[in-house]
């Protein structure tokens, strides 16, 4: 089966960074900076963006563009005689997989949202009371599935490439626009200063594996999320720099959420640290409080359907391109297939919070906690951890075969001096914070 390619550089750049960019930065960023102390938890974010976050991104591409395969076959691919790193593909499937038995519910929420800010019926939307009806979970579960799969199932660049270099622009120039609506609300420099601020008292072990799991989390690391598309480009650019355009645009939007947010909480009341519901009840209350209010609601939850399809259009390319390599199956089969599987995975989800009860945890947990324990809290670090040590050691495709693929092309390289940072200083940080987070896991 011919490998297929993407048209642009841009497109390229797009893709991978609406793959970032989505419910990650504008739903769950905003969420797990309010409950972890605003500015601490963003300052430690965006340190391990950089340390973490822009050497993983490398790696995954690294390792993609050489295999030239998607993530089931692209250690099996590179792996030395002898070697047996091939079944970390199959763990990359398992994990996309579980990523999108939750995440294409949250888009449903979303596109329900949009719809009703459109439609006029606004005034009385409540979080708690939409995740309690079946019938509409369901219904919009289904939406976001047949919307991803049916533009899927054209061939990459007539559809996943063109659709998303759209999304993104308009992504981009809605979020803008209500960044500066927000800046004028009476609330704007207290919500400003909580969120920017840090309180250096506040960073304790929790905030910082918070943010480890959110960098991993928004830049989909770990499981060939990224990986998918260096197997679909060329060598004229080297990866590092590329690297640093798609996690400065992501941090863009994500700062850009939370300017949108917090300067709406303190003018309105919110509480910042009400967890998953705060974007939806925030800007519902928001938008039902001021002048043209339907208008800005209906803008603001377009621009999050854009971000949260630009997710799970990449994330379901990477199963489908799997599912393909493992079957020979054509596109058009291959999402229709894979568009079932997840539609009945994600059921789980939909279904969670009314007739299918489960609490894995602690009391008041659901399955979309499951899935993303599963996700955010294991496949996405471990994975990464896993791409380190593949990259940089003997043992495993190896630093000179990485550095070579890496630097291919034209752009920023990676310095000889930067070995340590890839060898030794990325595992070994997320090695100690997983065993730290599972430590300190609420399982009770």
């Amino acid at each position: 089966m011919k490998r297929e390619q993407l048209g642009s550089r841009l497109g390229f750049i797009m893709l991978s960074a609406g793959c970032a960019i989505g419910c990650g930065n504008v739903w769950k960023f905003p969420w797990m900076c309010g409950q972890n102390g605003g500015g601490s938890f963003m300052l430690v974010y965006i340190i391990c963006l950089i340390v973490l976050g822009i050497p993983s991104l490398i790696m995954e591409f690294a390792v993609g563009r050489a295999a030239q395969t998607s993530p089931i076959h692209m250690y099996k691919k590179l792996e030395k005689p002898g070697q047996k790193w091939g079944g970390f593909g199959w763990v990359c499937l398992v994990g996309n997989l579980a990523l999108m038995a939750f995440y294409t519910v949250v888009c449903g929420w979303i596109i329900y949202y949009f719809v009703n800010f459109l439609i006029g019926n606004n005034a009385d939307l409540g979080f708690n009371s939409m995740i309690s009806q079946p019938s509409v979970n369901v219904i919009f579960l289904l939406v976001t599935v047949v919307i991803a799969f049916v533009i899927l199932s054209f061939n990459i660049q007539n559809g996943l490439e063109k659709v998303t270099k759209y999304m993104m622009c308009a992504l981009l120039v809605l979020m803008v626009v209500l960044a500066v609506n927000s800046l004028l609300l009476k609330g704007a420099g207290e919500g400003m200063s909580f969120y920017l601020k840090p309180d250096f008292s506040k960073i304790d072990g929790s905030v910082i594996v918070a943010a480890m799991n959110q960098a991993f989390f928004t830049l989909s690391t770990g499981m060939g999320g990224m990986a998918i598309f260096g197997s679909y480009i060329g060598k004229d650019h080297s990866l590092m720099g590329e690297a640093v355009n798609i996690i400065s645009l992501d941090t863009l939007v994500a700062i850009l959420a939370g300017v949108i947010i917090f300067p709406a909480c303190f003018t309105y009341g919110v509480e910042v640290n009400s967890g998953p519901s705060l974007l939806f009840d925030t800007m519902a209350t928001v938008f039902n409080n001021m002048a043209g209010g339907r208008i800005w609601g209906t803008l603001f939850f377009l621009f999050m359907v854009f971000a949260a399809l630009s997710t799970v259009l990449g994330v379901c390319e990477n199963i489908l391109a799997m599912i393909r390599d493992l079957t020979g199956w054509s596109r058009r089969k291959g999402s229709l297939i894979c568009g079932i599987v997840v539609f009945v995975l994600a059921l789980t989800t939909a279904l969670g919070f009314s007739v299918l009860h489960f609490q894995p945890f602690s009391e008041g947990t659901t399955w979309l906690d499951f899935w993303d324990f599963i996700v955010s809290t294991n496949i996405l670090p471990l994975g990464s951890l896993v791409l380190a040590l593949f990259c940089c050691n003997k043992f495993g495709w190896g630093w000179d075969n990485f550095i070579k693929e890496a630097n291919e092309g034209k752009g920023l390289k990676i310095k000889s001096w930067m070995k340590p940072i890839f060898k030794y200083v990325v595992p070994l940080f997320i090695g100690f914070i997983y065993v730290y987070g599972l430590i300190t896991f609420n399982w009770r």
